[in-house]
């Protein structure tokens, strides 16, 4: 197969597209604006590629039919695109991307009831986390997976809440200011990631270990690698959601744990203004 074959898309998406060409028509306009590094450039470019991708391309194809594969599509959905895209802080520079007149329906929108509903939705210290980690994990049962994978509209709805909740949860980690105004405590976005790995870990080394075919789906579709067994196929889709998924999130633990050391540099942290009991207290001049 041509190289460039590889870039056509095995189901043609118009709704990514019109996201994907948004997303990237904002941030290149929100540049002029906003003075923005190479650095944060490369982050935001490099995670837009690999959406696409993932997303977007004949591997979509391969997705349906290896286990792994599968597995390796949704850890570009589910961590590292989303990772690399919010760790660009593109929010400012896509807003600075609108129309003078959409950004001030936007203005309004977010302070009004229903916006501030919709973001304090969107940014729930409890919520997020929890979908983040129940939307890969539920997809991953058996029978969830089964039809999941048979059925387009659940295929496609399967991918896109992944890559959602995959911008809502790195959103608040890479969250680089004191608590308030950021949602979560730096303190909690270093213990977030350790908490949302483990159920992560755990599914993973159980399907790595397994020794019996659980998502047969893959062979009533036909694998695309011919020869590669059932459980083997498992197993190295299991070590990517064990190890792969794992290091990002550690990934994500090691930036949220820099983000304390600098705000206390600062001294930004939150300070408990209560005293010791039995502190000797200073006496005032009359």
């Amino acid at each position: 197969m041509h190289l460039l074959e590889w870039l056509i898309p095995w189901e043609f998406s118009p709704l990514f597209l019109f996201f994907f060409i948004g997303g990237a028509w904002l941030f290149q306009r929100g540049i002029r604006v906003h003075q923005v590094t190479g650095w944060r450039k490369a982050l935001f470019w490099s995670g837009m590629v690999i959406l696409y991708l993932a997303m977007h391309t004949r591997l979509d194809y391969y997705a349906e039919r290896m286990f792994f594969i599968h597995r390796l599509q949704h850890l570009v959905l589910h961590h590292l695109g989303p990772l690399l895209i919010m760790g660009a802080y593109p929010g400012q520079v896509l807003r600075a991307g609108l129309p003078l007149s959409w950004r001030i329906r936007l203005r309004d929108f977010r302070r009004g009831s229903l916006g501030r509903a919709i973001e304090a939705v969107l940014t729930n210290r409890v919520l997020v986390p929890f979908l983040f980690v129940i939307l890969v994990v539920g997809f991953l049962h058996p029978t969830v997976q089964f039809y999941s994978m048979l059925d387009w509209r659940l295929y496609r709805l399967m991918n896109w809440s992944v890559v959602i909740s995959g911008f809502m949860y790195w959103n608040l980690i890479l969250d680089r200011r004191p608590s308030p105004p950021a949602v979560m405590s730096p303190g909690g976005r270093v213990f977030c990631p350790l908490i949302t790995m483990v159920p992560q870990i755990i599914a993973g080394a159980v399907i790595t270990f397994s020794e019996t075919d659980l998502y047969p789906i893959f062979d009533l579709c036909g694998r695309a690698i011919p020869g590669m067994t059932a459980v083997a196929d498992q197993a190295i889709g299991g070590l990517t959601m064990w190890v792969l998924a794992g290091f990002v999130e550690v990934f994500g633990v090691l930036y949220a744990l820099s983000t304390v050391m600098r705000l206390s540099e600062k001294n930004r942290l939150p300070h408990k203004t209560k005293g010791r009991v039995g502190a000797p207290r200073v006496p005032v001049a009359s």
